[in-house]
């Protein structure tokens, strides 16, 4: 038996779609060496364990953020220095691995945003690479991008951004009504980057051909997109009728009300990824931001374009998604549990090793009270918080 480094015991286990009472999980490394119930952590223990007693609250395995811009006044399209204040205000709330969100800018300012994550996600293994929300994107529902900056793909303009990248980035929102979307899908699949469809305006067929054609992920279901109608049901429904996709959705009672939330958990299944869509007044107070090339006003925590009104990210945290899930939204706490956790790292092709409590994967847990408010959060074997 390896060296155990971390023990937590006595916990109500959350994961893989089930609860479970006595409940402990063992740290050697950064990687969970076991998991069991009742007395059987003791046979872990050793004189240079830290033990930890849950004493009933609840363990979750660590929440993974797949679209998130910033935080603490910061950006991470602003650098080394942002990327690790934003990343530290997440992981107060139990985001323990995140992809880092770029929003619409020019080519060359995005390959060298790239590479700035490429390089911190070569240090860190918490930053699980970059997720580019623009440039490729329609401009009557742009929301908070720059409309001087939207444009279709091009091949060459993905490849140059890919080799920035070096293996790094992640996810792709584009909007499949534009020129060369189809190519686009097919190239970034084929090089493991799993393409979302949004900040369009495609109807339902053809949001459904770009899901057939690889598409995989739908950015903030219901923002950015048009709406259901009984007669053009449109993206989100072309979603749910296809198995393979998961929606985002931003549950802080701004962007989605509570019951359309729950109309997607009912409609989608196991697909529904929780994300915070957050900028960088989260954690911070409200006032004035830039987001990319914009100025965005924030007052009592809602983020809206000053020019426009559109609202511009949000200020949400991860476990403030998963509070609103269970208590106002209405669904169980294993489903909103997966929302934060499996859902989101089966997304971006890490289902292997991320988004949950089990032996092999990564050791990365959080500890919640009855209030579903962070009391503990372990990342990579490491406690954080």
């Amino acid at each position: 038996m390896n060296p155990t480094d971390v023990i937590i015991h006595s916990a109500r286990l959350v994961s893989n779609g089930q609860s479970i009472a006595d409940s402990w999980v063992a740290f050697s490394g950064d990687t969970i060496s076991g998991v069991g119930t009742g007395p059987g952590w003791q046979a872990f223990a050793s004189p240079h364990t830290t033990v930890t007693d849950a004493a009933g609250r609840l363990l979750t395995p660590g929440f993974v953020d797949i679209h998130c811009h910033g935080g603490g006044g910061a950006a991470f399209d602003l650098g080394a220095a942002d990327i690790a204040t934003a990343l530290a205000v997440h992981h107060r709330h139990g985001t323990t691995r995140a992809v880092l969100s770029l929003v619409t800018a020019g080519q060359s300012d995005l390959e060298a945003r790239v590479a700035v994550i490429a390089d911190a996600a070569e240090q860190n293994p918490l930053i699980l690479g970059a997720h580019l929300e623009g440039p490729f994107l329609d401009t009557e529902f742009r929301g908070a991008h720059d409309p001087d900056l939207l444009r279709a793909a091009d091949p060459d303009s993905i490849s140059r951004l890919l080799a920035a990248g070096r293996g790094t980035i992640r996810q792709v929102t584009l909007a499949p009504e534009l020129p060369g979307a189809f190519e686009a899908i097919r190239q970034l699949t084929a090089d493991g980057v799993a393409v979302a469809v949004g900040h369009s305006a495609a109807d339902y067929d053809t949001a459904r051909a770009a899901f057939d054609a690889g598409a995989s992920i739908l950015t903030h279901a219901f923002n950015g997109m048009r709406g259901i109608h009984h007669r053009a049901p449109g993206p989100v429904a072309a979603a749910t009728r296809s198995p393979h996709v998961t929606l985002e959705v931003i549950n802080d009672g701004v962007h989605v009300h509570p019951e359309v939330v729950r109309l997607a958990f009912a409609g989608a299944p196991g697909r529904i990824a929780l994300i915070t869509d957050a900028m960088a007044a989260t954690g911070a107070a409200d006032g004035a931001y830039i987001l990319g090339t914009l100025p965005v006003t924030v007052t009592d925590g809602v983020a809206r374009l000053t020019e426009g009104g559109s609202i511009a990210g949000s200020t949400l945290t991860m476990d403030v998604a998963l509070r609103r899930a269970v208590t106002e939204v209405g669904v169980s706490i294993e489903e909103a549990v997966a929302a934060l956790t499996s859902t989101p790292a089966r997304a971006i092709g890490r289902s292997h090793d991320l988004g949950a409590l089990a032996v092999g994967f990564a050791a990365d847990a959080v500890l919640l009270n009855d209030g579903f408010e962070v009391e503990a959060v372990f990342a990579a074997g490491r406690r954080l918080i």
